[in-house]
């Protein structure tokens, strides 16, 4: 992975619309997932930036990110671009040894940038992430290949369609009209011809060998029925992360499943969740 910025000065600071809340001495970054911003952690910030200097920032498809950052060259083939970006960030920010909280795809970004950087990480905490999408040998990623061409096949054909088909069943939480409503208005924002892009990178990934290169203590937290990462997961990941196999250990890396459904906790059940970053860290 290469970390070589391609922003000057504070460049990719303002470029990533970087906003730190609170002014603790221990850093949290909160790093978002496909077809969402920095905005799907407004509940979560009030009560974090009590404890934490929260840094929340745009991934580089974010329709809230001027359109000539994202080149596809440099963000369609892998997410090492997206990996370099969050070093670029830390760096310009000159912040080490930071509490790292990735949703979805933002979940392998984090652990990708921990294997080039580590020392700008504390923990890890890997929410409703996956390293495969893909159904394969000996492996259940929640999908075949025929569900995702036709993922690609309804982008292309009819954006606005194929997103309010996907919003509700990404939520996952029946009666709640308020979280379908704000994924759909977050993923009606970004350019279809960008929204495929991102949507190929992420669901054709295969990240299972960045695992065993993390060494970074991880927490890895996953509803117990989530329609696009199936729970088993969340064990595969705990399974093959490197600080497993330091002398057999097993006691750094832990596996939290909340009682709730859906793959966006953050909206859908954020009490929850922080009571589960409760009990991991000292708040």
């Amino acid at each position: 992975m290469r970390t070589s910025c391609d922003f000057g000065g504070n460049g990719i600071v303002n470029a990533l619309n970087a906003n730190i809340y609170g002014n603790g001495s221990q850093t949290l970054v909160l790093a978002h997932g496909y077809g969402t911003d920095q905005t799907v952690w407004h509940f979560l910030i009030p009560y974090l930036a009590c404890y934490f200097k929260v840094l929340v920032f745009d991934l580089a498809f974010s329709p809230n990110v001027s359109p000539q950052v994202y080149n596809e060259n440099k963000y369609s083939s892998s997410f090492d671009g997206y990996a370099g970006d969050l070093v670029c960030l830390l760096d310009q920010l000159n912040m080490n040894e930071t509490i790292y909280l990735g949703h979805s795809m933002s979940a392998m970004i984090g652990c990708l940038a921990a294997t080039e950087r580590p020392e700008l990480f504390k923990h890890l905490i890997l929410l409703s992430g996956s390293p495969r999408y893909l159904n394969g040998k000996g492996y259940e990623g929640g999908f075949e290949k025929s569900d995702l061409n036709t993922i690609f096949k309804s982008i292309r054909q009819d954006f606005p369609s194929w997103v309010h088909s996907f919003a509700p069943i990404a939520i996952g939480v029946k009666n709640n009209p308020e979280a379908v409503a704000e994924f759909e208005d977050s993923l009606l924002r970004m350019k279809p011809e960008v929204a495929l892009s991102v949507a190929k990178t992420v669901f054709l990934s295969d990240l299972r060998w960045v695992l065993p290169q993390v060494f970074v203590p991880c927490t890895i937290i996953q509803s117990k029925k989530d329609p696009i990462v199936p729970k088993n997961v969340a064990f595969y990941m705990k399974r093959k992360l490197g600080s497993n196999n330091i002398n057999g250990a097993d006691s750094s890396n832990k596996v939290k499943i909340l009682k709730t459904k859906g793959h966006f906790p953050q909206l859908t059940a954020y009490p929850l969740l922080l009571k589960v970053l409760n009990t991991s860290f000292v708040l």
